[in-house]
């Protein structure tokens, strides 16, 4: 008899109706994005992926268009991997609870987006969000996001 880890917060990759592409027996569906995902689902992936090894020959990034939402990816573990299915099963066990898988990758994901959002903008812009979130307007001027009390920093996750 097999000792192969069963996961328990994980499904096995099922034929889709009108479905064209490779097929995925015996593999496991973990985690996936799409083009519209947000700042938490993106960092989510990478942080998974990431903690089950990454990319191997029994763990891939599965990448699909759809006509929906232009392409999805999704994280495909062997059933042979018991390795990367136990730390993938408790990783989608804790996301139950919690939906951050690494605070630090996340925050700093964050930030990042909320900066190049700020630099994009015009100063006139800038200004705007400013004068919402309670900011000196003169702060607009600068190339950094200035720092309050989290208001401004809300209103730029939001974008």
């Amino acid at each position: 008899m097999s000792d192969i880890y069963k996961p328990e917060n994980l499904k096995l990759w099922q034929m889709p109706d009108y479905y064209v592409g490779a097929v995925w027996p015996d593999t496991y569906v973990f985690l996936s994005q799409n083009r519209d995902s947000d700042a938490l689902h993106r960092s989510n992936f990478i942080s998974a992926l990431a903690a089950i090894g990454g990319e191997s020959e029994t763990v891939n990034v599965v990448r699909e268009i759809h006509w929906f939402c232009g392409w999805v990816e999704w994280i495909a573990i062997h059933q042979d991997d018991d390795k990367a299915l136990q730390i993938a099963d408790q990783i989608a066990g804790a996301l139950e609870d919690y939906p951050v898988v690494d605070e630090e990758h996340f925050s700093a994901l964050e930030h990042a987006e909320a900066k190049a959002f700020w630099e994009s903008m015009s100063v006139r812009k800038r200004a705007e969000y400013c004068a919402q979130a309670g900011v000196s307007i003169y702060a607009a001027r600068r190339d950094y996001v200035p720092s309050n009390d989290g208001a401004l920093d809300e209103l730029l996750r939001g974008c």
